[in-house]
Order: C-alpha cells, then sequence, then structure tokens
C-alpha cells in the first residue's frame, strides 16, 4: 500500500488562502479599530459597539473579496452579497457569543476582556466558518469540487 505524503495546498489554493487572510485582516482592523473606539470613548454597551463594528467589518469584507481573490468567481445580482451577510451573521454570532459568554457569563468586564473574548477569540473561530461558508456558498468556482487542500 503506498500512501502519498500530504504536501498542503495547491498554488491557485494558497493564492485564495492567502487573499482571504490579507482581506481578513483588513477586516479585522476596521472591526477592532472600531470596536474599541465604541466601546471606549463613544461609551457603547459591548454588543452594540460589536453589532456596529461587525458591519462596517463585513462590508470591508465583501469589497475586498469580490475585489481580490474571487475576483474570478463573481457571481451577479443579489445573491452572492445576501449569502456573504449570511455567512458573516453566523460568524458574527459566534462572536458575539464569545463576548457574552466573558461579559455576561463569566463576569470579565473590562473593555480589555471585551476586545480579547469579542475580537480575538471569537474571531479566530468565526474565520474558520467564514472562509468555508464565503467559499462554499458565495463565491463558487466551477469545476471547484471537495477540499480547499485539494
Amino acid at each position: 500500500m503506498t500512501t502519498r505524503a500530504w504536501r498542503g495546498p495547491t498554488l491557485p489554493a494558497r493564492r485564495e488562502l492567502i487573499g482571504f487572510a490579507v482581506v481578513g485582516f483588513l477586516a479585522y482592523a476596521v472591526d477592532l479599530a472600531l470596536f474599541t473606539y465604541l466601546r471606549g470613548p463613544a461609551g457603547l454597551a459591548p454588543l452594540t459597539a460589536k453589532s456596529l463594528s461587525f458591519l462596517a467589518a463585513c462590508t470591508v469584507a465583501y469589497a475586498g473579496n469580490a475585489l481580490g481573490p474571487y475576483r474570478t468567481t463573481r457571481a451577479t445580482g443579489l445573491r452572492p452579497y445576501a449569502a456573504f451577510f449570511a455567512v458573516n451573521l453566523a460568524g458574527a454570532a459566534v462572536q458575539l457569543l464569545c463576548l457574552a459568554v466573558s461579559h455576561y457569563g463569566l463576569g470579565l468586564t473590562s473593555q480589555r476582556a471585551d476586545t480579547v473574548s469579542g475580537t480575538v477569540v471569537g474571531m479566530a473561530l468565526a474565520t474558520v466558518l467564514r472562509f468555508w461558508g464565503t467559499r462554499t456558498w458565495v463565491f463558487r468556482a466551477e469545476g471547484r469540487v471537495g477540499s480547499w487542500t485539494g
């Protein structure tokens, strides 16, 4: 029985993953900066601040993905935009759940604790879901089947 060693994702898959990561980093920076401002100087409640920072970051992410790594797989109409927001709402639910558990469940109520739970832990978990959903439901490439490690 011959086994083939796993060599990682193919070059196109690497480019997709790197592009997704770069766009995600930019959206993350928007999310973090806006959340920090809204939670701090603006004095908003943690879940309100997180919801607003999410909306801004989601818009940046859609534009970046549509113009960047998925520019050749663009679908027409409102469907990809709606699907993108649905995928990102699921990711936001993960982030909000992390924030709510930390802030209200564990009693970690400082701005730093809110930032770590909402924009570090929550974002990391949500990113896995967003990558899968974005490439599976939003920017589907013709002929692409199965895992991104293909």
